[in-house]
């Protein structure tokens, strides 16, 4: 019976251990809240403007439209990502070594919606970032 007790004890502060280095993790993976509500809004425009382009997934349509998951082109090119959902785009782009020269037209978005579906696009998929979108950033590249 102590031996079974015994085990019992090390068995339950092992899963007690475990548990907290988890939540320690999860902590620290945590986006701040301003961002996951962005995110969040984001995600219902994106699921409104953009999934029958660039589809539920963000891979695109290979040579038609360009994936946003793992994108180089978003990665390297903020700026130019921000007015492309602000204004529209149209011409030649190369993203992740393929070319792509279809027209997406402009989506109507404001501003803060603009760095909604920014911060959502650059916050899925595999995508990983950081550091906010937000509206002060959009204006100014769109100016």
């Amino acid at each position: 019976m102590k031996k079974t007790l015994v085990l019992f004890t090390i068995f339950c502060l092992c899963i007690s251990c475990n548990s907290k280095e988890s939540t320690k993790k999860k902590k620290i993976e945590a986006k701040p809240k301003a961002l996951l509500e962005s995110i969040n809004r984001g995600n219902e425009l994106y699921v409104d403007m953009c999934i029958n382009c660039h589809l539920a997934d963000g891979k695109g349509v290979a040579k038609i439209f360009p994936p946003l998951d793992n994108s180089d082109y978003l990665k390297k090119n903020r700026k130019e990502s921000i007015k492309a959902i602000k204004y529209g785009m149209s011409g030649e782009i190369t993203v992740n070594g393929e070319k792509y020269n279809s027209q997406m037209l402009p989506l109507g978005l404001s501003d803060d919606e603009v760095a909604d579906v920014m911060n959502y696009i650059l916050n899925s998929w595999s995508n990983k970032n950081e550091e906010m979108i937000t509206v002060k950033e959009v204006e100014k590249a769109i100016q």
